[in-house]
This record gives structure tokens, sequence and C-alpha cells, in this order.
């Protein structure tokens, strides 16, 4: 039977030691890219999204095909490698920030073991939107004066179309 909030979460995941490393438009750009991609690639349904300086938070949904581990970590693997590369070229010394001395890398860019709570009810679901949405709102940030103008948020809105082609229809699951 279909349930229609199967596989479907709230991540939130954050920059490590909490820099600010998505303070540019640049890279936020490519955390919005790479979820094009798993988007475009029927990896992921992204019904609301939101990147932070700092961090980001997404609300999607895993088709049973691929599993949530998978897919975060196809997107904080591909995100590391394009931000090791940009600042290689733009900022190598902002890049040694982010040195470590592990065995599997070199460069750490994103905490470990980011948080997903699974969403099971309509209640948690438009809490959570609302959450993610309001977020670049909120006291600490003040990066825009109404969620709709935040550029880097499903929100953002262009007139009163949404903005980004690959969120999924309006805040209903349907």
């Amino acid at each position: 039977m279909f349930h229609r909030y199967y596989d479907l979460y709230f991540t939130t995941a954050t920059i490590l030691e909490w820099k600010h490393l998505l303070r540019t438009a640049r890279m936020k750009m490519v955390v919005v890219d790479s979820l094009r991609y798993l988007v475009s690639e029927h990896r992921a349904v992204i019904y609301a999204f939101v990147v932070m300086p700092n961090h980001i938070h997404l609300i999607w949904q895993i088709p049973q095909a691929h599993s949530i581990g998978k897919v975060k970590a196809s997107l904080f693997s591909f995100t590391a490698h394009q931000f090791r590369k940009i600042l290689k070229e733009e900022n190598p010394a902002e890049l040694e920030r982010y040195r470590v001395d592990l065995v599997d890398r070199a460069y750490q860019f994103w905490e470990r073991n980011p948080l997903s709570v699974m969403i099971l009810h309509d209640e948690v679901y438009y809490q959570k939107v609302a959450y993610v949405h309001r977020n670049p709102c909120a006291g600490k940030w003040k990066l825009a004066p109404a969620p709709e103008l935040y550029r880097y948020s499903s929100a953002f809105l262009i007139g009163r179309q949404p903005f980004w082609d690959f969120v999924a229809g309006s805040q209903d699951l349907g």
C-alpha cells in the first residue's frame, strides 16, 4: 500500500564547525545545482529547501529505488568535491581551514551524520516547511525581510510564481 509520506524526510546538514562556507552565491549554487541534479535523476523529490551561510535544511522524498543514506552520501560527496575545487582555484587559504587528518580525506566540509527525521503526518510536514522557509528571516540571520524574498530557498518567488523549477508543486504532497 502506498503511503503519501513514504520516505519523506526533514534533513539538516551543517558545514564543519559551523563555518560560513555557504555565504557566497557561488557556494550556495553548488548545493542548489546538486539538488536539481538529484531531482533530474529521479533520486529525490524536493518539497522545500533553504541554503543558509553554514547549513542547509531539506524536506525531500527518496524514491523506493534509492536509500536516504546513499542519496545523502551522493549529495554531500559531490558538493564537497565542488567546494574543494572552487576554493583551490579562488581561495586556497580558506581551503586550508577545512583540512583534516583523516584516513579517507584531506578536507572535510560537512559535519558527519547529518540529521534526517522521517515525516509521517501533515501537521509535522507543514510545521517543517514553515520552519525551513522562515529560517532566513530569523533574528540571528535577518537575510531577508520575508521568506519569499530569500533567493536560496524554495519559498523564493518572482512575482507570484515559484522561482526554482525543480521543487515539487506547492506545499502539498497531493
